[in-house]
């Protein structure tokens, strides 16, 4: 049986709901373009992370990077399923704002292979770049502090990362229940089939030698860490992706 293209193809729909305002509260929340932040109580993000001492959440506003920084250990946007899995259905993707993820152990030593990141955010930091936050962004500030001696270990900086993915997933969380009619941009995607057409492969080459040199692929989040697999993990073997997973944020950068 021969089947049409139609049906062998995937829709992806990207809704992005614009920031306009950041605030410290005491639950996370949207209320219109402002999103509270939970400032307080937050041991529960990290209370099944043994190597993490301590989470702590700012602000940065536009023009506000002159703070004094242990580490930058990633950048992230903020992204959600709405419905579907990751490459299809329909996800919330926030403008306007990102997470700027931070990183020492409780003796002030930053991770290693990247100590010179640790500074002034507005040195160390470029913005206006692929994967950096745009000069008029809003920064949702991480801060986590692993226990002394972590930072030199796998273990310690990927407890990092999940500490931090579990408070954001928070707002992600609220970004699910969004009126879907409220967006400030909407993008449609086909990933559709063409029996009886050539195939084209794009190979990416991804690093993958340590705790500084990581990819996760496939969370359950777009851009996210739960429910992915490390490719160090996989052997480094090959992991096939189709581009609406790639849109989606299948590929998670650690380095």
């Amino acid at each position: 049986m021969v089947l049409k293209a139609e049906a062998l193809s995937k829709r992806l729909v990207i809704k992005a709901y614009h920031i306009e305002k950041l605030t410290l509260a005491q639950e996370t929340a949207f209320k219109g373009s402002t999103l509270d932040l939970q400032e307080k109580h937050l041991s529960r993000y990290i209370s099944d992370q043994p190597l993490v001492s301590n989470i702590e959440v700012g602000i940065l506003n536009p023009g506000q990077l002159q703070k004094d920084v242990p580490a930058v250990l990633d950048v992230i946007p903020i992204a959600c399923k709405a419905l579907g899995n990751l490459g299809e259905g329909i996800t919330h993707v926030l403008t306007g704002v990102c997470a700027v993820l931070t990183l020492a152990d409780t003796s002030g030593k930053p991770p290693a292979q990247i100590g010179s990141s640790a500074g002034l955010l507005s040195e160390k930091m470029l913005t206006d770049r692929a994967g950096t936050p745009a000069k008029s962004d809003r920064i949702i500030l991480v801060q986590v502090t692993l226990k002394e001696g972590a930072v030199y270990k796998r273990q310690g900086i990927m407890a990092a990362h999940r500490a931090a993915d579990s408070y954001l997933q928070t707002i992600r969380d609220q970004l699910k229940n969004r009126d879907s009619q409220a967006y400030t941009e909407k993008h449609v995607y086909e990933d559709q089939l063409e029996p009886g057409k050539t195939d084209v492969l794009l190979i990416k080459l991804l690093p993958g030698q340590g705790a500084m040199h990581d990819f996760l692929v496939l969370p359950k989040e777009p851009c996210g860490v739960a429910g992915s697999r490390s490719i160090i993990d996989l052997g480094n073997m090959p992991v096939f992706l189709t581009p609406n997973e790639y849109r989606d944020g299948a590929l998670r950068a650690l380095t």
